[in-house]
């Protein structure tokens, strides 16, 4: 394997890049990140100084992941969603002391056009819609819609809804149809099983 970097690219001396990544049209990575193996870059993607990301990351076009993300393993961010960090910024009031980290965990994924507020942790393998405002944690295999975002349902590794409430005051279980996978909700939290 080896790097594929776009002429029109700009990687920064310094920034660390994991064999088979692909870099393409018109993305800036900083010299301070620090990227996994198979990660993909799409057209006008910007990578701060102080940004961590796993293996097997995909950034669509248009996304900018600032300083103070990190993306885990085989997180998916939609085309034109947008990472914060700063809480409540202003031009003319230096904030740059003040970010909050922002942590997505393995496996989620961020629907194309949502905001991710800082400060914020995003479950495994959990599902933001498009267009969704996540401005408090949210839980692994959470289904998240809407603005503000709520959950509305559980999501499998695969990627398909399960057949659950949201909270049940005695154990459920579902299958992944996909897959076979088993999953057990207690309360309001889902664990593979």
């Amino acid at each position: 394997m080896s790097i594929t970097i776009h002429p029109s690219a700009i990687v920064d001396d310094g920034a660390q890049l994991g064999d088979g990544c692909r870099v393409w049209h018109f993305v800036h990575i900083s010299a301070g990140a620090r990227i996994g193996e198979r990660c993909s870059f799409g057209q006008n993607v910007y990578v701060g100084n102080d940004v961590a990301i796993g293996n097997n990351v995909k950034i669509q076009n248009n996304v900018s992941v600032y300083d103070a993300v990190t993306l885990e393993d085989d997180v998916f961010c939609g085309p034109s969603m947008v990472f914060t960090n700063v809480y409540n910024p202003r031009s003319a009031v230096a904030r740059k002391d003040e970010y909050r980290r922002t942590l997505v965990k393995q496996g989620a994924t961020l629907g194309a056009n949502s905001t991710i507020v800082c400060g914020t942790t995003i479950g495994r393998h959990a599902f933001i819609g498009a267009g969704a405002v996540i401005n408090r944690d949210v839980p692994d295999f959470a289904l998240m819609v809407g603005v503000p975002a709520k959950q509305i349902g559980w999501m499998s590794r695969f990627g398909e809804k399960l057949a659950l409430p949201v909270k049940s005051a005695e154990p459920v279980e579902a299958t992944c149809p996909h897959t076979g996978d088993r999953y057990r909700l207690t309360g309001q939290q889902l664990t593979l099983i």
